[in-house]
């Protein structure tokens, strides 16, 4: 059996050690604090980042109760050949740091704080940039030890990669700035988050919140092998972003060279698609309020072309599927597709892509330009206004100031029509070019449509319009507008046209106005017109309706814009007809569209009246 003394000269021993050691590690931050040097900390930040580390102060050591540096007035340039750009300011950077490694003479965080730093953006051509860092920082150097790894691998696995340690970034009231020449703008204001990055070779994380364009945004992202997308090869990516006017999620995989590359599912949702538009001052929306928005698809593509696929837009009540396509080339965006809907406004639509849109998304008269679109539409119901089409087909396009937008088909009316618009705003005057037809259209249901039904045959028929004129506006191109217009119709009647309140207003031989005829309906058999329209002035070639024993005949000029008329009649007897008429009846008609008076030039010779 051991002595006694024996144990207790151990346990002193022993004691002793423990002591000894408690001593050593309280003491290891105070002397690694005398082994480094105050400007090795701006050299080591400035091997690790590749850019010029300016301290204005000099740094705090603090060795309770974490080993930790504080630097005040921290300042990353870049080495541009015009002298040093300011990249990163902060007006104060806590690092807690490794004993250990300062015992060596490095330096090592583990967690670094700035405190209300400020980010240098540089735009040029439209795109915004950091200045690049000098590449025998520790960090570019490990970005291109990655990529000489990783191309020599089939797949990015990331075994061999560099394993350095990192550590966690944090940021609290942050500010990113553009500079432009001598602009500089604010771009995100009340940034605060972190960034966690363990070792190069280990998952990394991102979550800020911030304020962009007046509104609260918080983003989050993260990626198994951040090395392997920093260093161009795809890896998985996760990032979303949550927002009042918007929330946006992308899952997929993504690469950082060149100009990127995405392929994966992106899911975007807004309440209010003009509140979005305000909100990212992309586009201006013009009109009525627009309500909410979603779309989910599959991306693939880079900073030249996206491809969304299998995609699902919803619009309001509208709900489409299928396939779009945005380019960005030397001329503007382009948004190239085929959307299938089941339910479309054409409205909207036109206002935004048809001739006469003032919407900035195609203005390329306008400061900036616009984009380009050439898109293709089915909608299984439609509506223009009150009017509702079913089995729609249509495409819009836009390219360099030239609007098209087509109608190919569309039940309507009761009927079916085809309509093309057209659009040149490439000379000094818009060209607009209008082209129209329609057949087996029941006119009473188009009347009602365009609110006027005075005098319009209630019959089915076919119709065709072609006009061409200058302007900006639908009433300026009517004034300018040469063409042709055509109507076939079969029987039916025409409301508000009494031919014996006719005949008895006629044998007055006076004016009287259209109204005194409203007792009452035409009968009709068939209508015939036909008109050349030259410098806005329709000129009939042919008007004709067949009631019975009678022959109704116009001719004469009706001014498209004035919307005013002057027309000569004439009333006969059908041929091989008993009428009341022994000889036809010459009339005119004047005055406004909406008001119009007629003048018989001979009374009805041969009617006694009755």
């Amino acid at each position: 059996m051991m002595p006694v003394s024996v144990v207790r000269r151990g346990a002193w021993v022993v004691g002793a050690a423990v002591v000894v050691a408690a001593i050593v590690l309280a003491s290891l931050p105070l002397i690694a604090s005398t082994q480094i040097v105050r400007d090795g900390i701006a050299y080591q930040m400035t091997a690790w980042s590749g850019y010029r580390v300016r301290l204005d102060d000099a740094p705090d050591i603090r060795v309770w109760p974490t080993f930790r540096a504080v630097l005040n007035d921290v300042t990353f340039q870049g080495w541009g050949d015009g002298g040093p750009v300011e990249v990163l300011h902060a007006e104060r950077i806590e690092m807690d740091l490794s004993a250990i490694a300062a015992l060596r003479g490095e330096v090592v965080f583990t967690r670094m704080r700035l405190i209300r730093p400020v980010l240098h953006l540089a735009e040029e051509d439209g795109r915004l940039h950091l200045p690049s860092p000098r590449d025998w920082g520790r960090l570019p150097r490990s970005l291109a030890v990655a990529r000489n790894v990783l191309s020599t691998q089939t797949g990015a696995n990331g075994t061999g990669l560099p394993d350095d340690v990192f550590g966690t970034i944090e940021f609290l009231q942050g500010r990113v700035i553009v500079v432009a020449g001598e602009e500089a703008r604010g771009l995100i204001t009340s940034l605060s988050g972190s960034f966690d990055w363990p070792a190069l070779n280990r998952n990394a994380s991102l979550n800020l919140n911030g304020i962009w364009h007046g509104e609260n945004v918080r983003l989050s992202a993260s990626s198994p092998q951040p090395l392997v997308l920093l260093a161009g090869r795809n890896a998985p990516l996760n990032v979303a972003l949550q927002a009042a006017p918007a929330n946006v999620s992308f899952e997929g995989n993504a690469s950082t060279v060149g100009g990127g590359f995405v392929d994966g599912r992106i899911e975007i949702a807004a309440p209010s698609l003009s509140r979005l538009a305000e909100w990212t001052q992309l586009l201006t929306l013009s009109g009525r309020r627009h309500g909410p928005v979603a779309m989910s698809a599959k991306v693939v593509g880079d900073a030249r072309r996206l491809k969304f696929q299998d995609t699902t837009l919803n619009i309001d009540t509208s709900t489409a599927e299928g396939l779009l396509d945005l380019a960005f080339t030397e001329g503007g965006p382009l948004v190239a597709g085929t959307l299938a809907f089941d339910n479309l406004d054409l409205r909207a639509m036109l206002n935004l892509l048809g001739p006469f849109s003032q919407s900035p998304l195609v203005a390329h008269d306008m400061p900036g330009g616009g984009y380009d679109f050439d898109l293709r539409f089915s909608a299984v119901n439609a509506s223009y206004g009150e009017a509702r089409l079913a089995n729609v087909a249509a495409a819009a396009k836009v390219k360099d100031g030239f609007f098209t937008f087509d109608i190919s088909d569309a039940a309507v009316f009761g009927g079916t029509i085809q309509i093309s618009a057209r659009e040149d705003r490439r000379g000094k005057d818009s060209v607009v070019e209008l082209r129209a037809s329609g057949d087996r259209i029941e006119t009473d249901r188009l009347a009602d449509f365009f609110g006027y039904q005075r005098l319009v045959p209630q019959a089915p028929g076919a119709f065709s319009l072609v006009l061409k004129g200058y302007g900006k506006d639908f009433e300026s191109v009517l004034a300018t507008a040469d063409g042709s217009m055509a109507a076939v119709l079969g029987p039916g009647r025409i409301p508000g046209l009494s031919l014996d309140a006719f005949f008895k207003r006629s044998e007055a031989g006076d004016f009287f106005s259209l109204d005194a005829l409203e007792d009452g309906a035409l009968p009709i058999d068939g209508v015939e017109i036909k008109a050349n329209v030259s410098k806005g002035v329709a000129q009939l070639e042919k008007a004709e309706a067949r009631s019975g024993p009678y022959v109704i005949s116009l001719d004469g000029l009706i001014p498209l814009a004035g919307r005013a008329l002057a027309l000569y009649g004439n009333l006969a007897a059908a041929e091989g007809a008993d009428s009341r008429l022994s000889s036809p009846l010459v009339f005119f008609v004047g005055g406004a569209w909406s008001a119009p008076l007629i003048a018989s030039f001979l009374p009805p010779s041969g009617t006694n009246g009755e």
